[in-house]
């Protein structure tokens, strides 16, 4: 089996990220990531490129990192005992994308690597991510062709490996308190070495790498449609469930604050503008309950 190769899993990280910010910057037209970069005082650092105040985004966020320390935290030993005792390198690219037009979905895509040592021990790592996307308003268009292209990315590796994936985001990407998923899924995997470093490492870049394939074309088609203030009301109300996951369930948060990260750039996946409102409900027959009623919803949406 290939030993883990960090220097290639960070080089392509950090080009995932120069061309995923020069694709957003091309669709948006008017501004450009602002980048701060960063050092933790544990170990490691990272780069951070926000946008804010475009024309098609409110707010991007897309931020490179790599972590490294000689003990985890007690909630990673917890559920894997064998790490404790080891020192730890986590990289990853993690993105999430509020559009100004509520008939362009929010996206979130993320891929990490993570890899434990110890002298005379073989190193313990994996790959994890994925990406999904969170409608306001929905079209059948828009579902089928984020899930096709998710399944793009899949194909290669195994004919089952979208349809386990999917299954898998559809189950991580769910407000259990809120009892409804958080928008249409997509792809999502952790915990992944059985493969092998090489092929594993092959997929990460291919899910990686199909993200903008999936999420640019949808933004074209909708970042021009008029919008009113009941539009733009009923967004901000729905981003307070995205706000909802990220601060309760993500794991990556969750392991970046616990483990002393850089708080700023952690939680710039949060929207700029956000609402909540006591025991709201659509009324019946609106666009608005159409999202409840059919796109928050895991079903099939992939046409291949």
């Amino acid at each position: 089996m290939t030993a883990p190769d960090m220097n290639a899993v960070k080089s392509y990280l950090l080009d995932l990220q120069d061309r995923i910010c020069g694709e957003l910057e091309q669709e948006d037209g008017s501004t450009k990531f602002a980048e701060d970069a960063w050092t933790r005082p544990g170990g490691g650092g990272g780069r951070s490129r926000v946008m804010s105040g475009g024309s098609v985004f409110e707010q991007a966020g897309v931020g490179f990192s790599h972590v490294h320390g000689d003990k985890l935290p007690a909630s990673a030993t917890a559920h894997r005992p064998e790490l404790a005792g080891r020192n730890y390198h986590a990289m990853g690219v993690s993105l999430v994308i509020h559009p100004q037009n509520p008939f362009v979905p929010t996206s979130h895509a993320n891929v990490r690597f993570f890899i434990a040592e110890k002298p005379n021990e073989a190193p313990i790592w994996w790959f994890g991510g994925g990406f999904d996307l969170t409608p306001y308003y929905g079209f059948d268009e828009d579902c089928a062709h984020w899930h096709d292209v998710a399944k793009q990315a899949c194909d290669p590796f195994g004919a089952d490996v979208y349809s386990r994936y999917k299954k898998w985001c559809d189950e991580y990407f769910f407000l259990r308190h809120r009892d409804e998923p958080r928008g249409i899924g997509g792809l999502f995997f952790d915990d992944l070495n059985e493969w092998g470093f090489e092929k594993s490492f092959a997929f990460q870049r291919s899910v990686g790498d199909h993200y903008i394939k999936a999420y640019r074309p949808i933004v074209a088609r909708r970042k021009k449609i008029p919008f009113g203030e009941r539009e733009r009301d009923f967004q901000l109300y729905r981003r307070g469930r995205y706000v909802e996951f990220n601060l309760v369930y993500d794991r990556g948060t969750l392991f970046g604050l616990q483990t002393g990260g850089r708080t700023e750039s952690i939680l710039m996946s949060l929207p700029p503008l956000v609402k909540w409102r006591y025991n709201w409900k659509p009324e019946p027959g609106t666009r608005e309950a159409d999202l409840y009623e059919k796109y928050l919803k895991p079903q099939h949406w992939a046409t291949t």
